[in-house]
């Protein structure tokens, strides 16, 4: 599935649901990588034996993993062309509502709340994102802003 690729100008028309991205599994590797990369070693999330007499049976993804691949995952959903630059503004309204257990997939499905213009030639684009778990539970809910900086007026931008 290949993402919706409006330009900034088109982007407003696309307010609304914008799909979903493909499914990722959620290995050891990457939990244990993540737990080094944040110092967060909780036996919850590397330790295989205890977590498996805890309470989700197996060792389960930080929520913060979850979260950080919200960019990733959006990007599969919505690129927006003929920008200079994208920035990660804000991520608000974050909900972890159900345990990613290691060998489970994930996906996000995506909506386009807002776009708006804002100064020095950025157009403000608000997205909700729900990752959902291929039992149907949702993981994690987060509204994600993005500031797109348009080609003609990148060098105001700096």
């Amino acid at each position: 599935m290949s993402p919706l690729r409006p330009t900034l100008g088109q982007l407003g028309g696309h307010i609304g649901p914008l799909g979903a991205s493909g499914w990722r599994t959620i290995d050891q590797r990457q939990v244990d990588l993540f737990a080094e990369a944040t110092d967060d070693h909780q036996w919850i999330h590397v330790d295989r034996d205890r977590a498996a007499e805890g309470p989700f049976g197996t060792t389960v993804a930080h929520g913060f993993l979850t979260l950080s691949l919200l960019s990733a995952l959006t990007a599969e959903v919505l690129e927006v062309s003929g920008v200079a630059q994208a920035v990660n503004h804000r991520v608000d309204r974050v909900r972890f509502r159900a345990p990613v257990p290691v060998g489970s997939r994930l996906r996000a499905s995506v909506r386009l709340l807002s776009v708006r213009p804002r100064p020095r030639g950025f157009t403000e684009a608000v997205v909700s994102v729900a990752i959902e778990l291929e039992d149907g539970r949702v993981a994690c809910t987060a509204e994600q802003t993005t500031l797109y900086a348009d080609e003609g007026a990148a060098d105001g931008a700096r």
